[in-house]
């Protein structure tokens, strides 16, 4: 091993969440979404290995760069990008008809038909409602004008319907998705109709569930599901429990690289922000931001050394964390000792809730700060290399 520090990713316990999700979402489509980089885990092996398995029937990325590294790695299966789309793209996304676009408004809709028609071929697109998000898409109101301005392209197929809802992984959103959803569906039954009285086939593919709908939301007229970090082990909020069984995808660990042992009152780290209390053993890991470890774990995160959780000692450097091992009157670890700073060592584990709650934010956040220069590992349920994945 070339890199003291990497990650490993379980391709059983992906597989294991995926046949979980499809408990959930019965014979409806299954897009997942692996856009940035699958949420850390790497997006061409993710993909690849969903295909192979008949595990997706979709992926959805958010850029035009992340959509052509996977048809550059040979991923055959449909792809929507669930974005806007610049009409500088277009043409590159034209190379591959089995890419989906999402259209918002009326230039969306008359850009991807001009860039469809100047290869002379059609292209699927989705019309995106905002029903609640702000995000991106158009007014309900807009929805029927926009459908049947799709119908005029000779260009284009209405493929899909989409929103997306901003609060359904809440328990206390005061019924909004709810009646989001319903909204929604009222909507599509009049596009549907309205498309039946012009003699035009139903759209296929309605979908508002991601990963909240999919767990806690009437799925009632949705054909299509968008589960994300579902698929990856974690739920959308960790202060609302389910009783689904899922299994955390990605580990991280690495190996201490240096050992010392520091007196009562040394400080460690830039700013000197963190003081001995006592004699004690401090270990150098080449673990740090740029790898993904934030600033936010200085003086307050923890790693796994021996199945021991060990505070962090100063603040988190570019390159390294130290740790503090405690006093003891012998060496506690050695160098090339194994730190897991995502993961389960022994009966000790570090999730990336709980990476979430020290630094303030969320699990997706902690998942895609995992960084490039981070070696990934495919793994099967035995922990042997996967051969699916070369």
């Amino acid at each position: 091993m070339l890199h003291a520090t990497s990650a490993t990713i379980d391709l059983g316990a992906l597989r294991h969440n995926m046949n979980t999700i499809r408990a959930l979402v019965g014979d409806r489509s299954l897009l997942v979404a692996v856009k940035a980089n699958a949420y850390g885990h790497g997006a061409v092996p993710i993909s690849l290995f969903l295909e192979a398995n008949q595990l997706a029937d979709w992926l959805g990325v958010a850029t035009t760069p992340e959509a052509l590294e996977l048809r550059d790695a040979g991923v055959t299966l449909p792809i929507l990008k669930m974005s806007a789309t610049l009409p500088a793209e277009l043409p590159a996304l034209m190379a591959h008809p089995d890419v989906a676009l999402c259209v918002t408004d009326e230039t969306s809709i008359d850009d991807a038909e001009a860039a469809a028609a100047a290869v002379g071929r059609t292209c699927d697109v989705h019309l995106v409602v905002d029903t609640g998000m702000g995000r991106f898409g158009g007014p309900p109101d807009t929805a029927l004008r926009l459908a049947r301005r799709v119908a005029t392209c000779a260009h284009l197929n209405l493929q899909g319907l989409a929103t997306h809802p901003p609060t359904s992984d809440a328990t206390d959103d005061d019924g909004f998705t709810n009646t989001e959803l319903a909204d929604f569906q009222a909507l599509v039954a009049a596009i549907q109709d309205d498309r039946a009285n012009a003699g035009l086939a139903p759209v296929p593919l309605i979908h508002s569930a991601n990963s909240g709908v999919v767990l806690g939301h009437d799925m009632t007229g949705v054909t299509m599901v968008r589960p994300g970090i579902l698929a990856y082990g974690y739920f959308p909020d960790a202060d609302t429990p389910w009783p689904v069984p899922l299994r955390s995808v990605l580990s991280l660990t690495s190996q201490i690289s240096f050992i010392k042992q520091v007196p009562a009152g040394q400080t460690i780290g830039y700013g000197r922000t963190w003081q001995a209390p006592v004699d004690t053993w401090i270990a150098t890991v080449p673990v740090g931001y740029a790898d993904g470890y934030s600033r936010l774990n200085s003086n307050q995160g923890t790693m796994l050394v021996g199945g021991r959780a060990c505070p962090v000692a100063g603040r988190v450097c570019m390159d390294f964390t130290m740790l503090d091992l405690g006093p003891s009157p012998q060496r506690p670890a050695s160098v090339g000792d194994r730190v897991t700073w995502l993961g389960r060592d022994g009966d000790a584990v570090i999730t990336a809730d709980d990476l979430a709650a020290i630094m303030g934010t969320i699990s997706y956040e902690v998942l895609c700060l995992a960084g490039s220069r981070v070696p990934r590992h495919y793994v099967n349920d035995d922990g042997e290399p996967s051969e699916a994945i070369v």
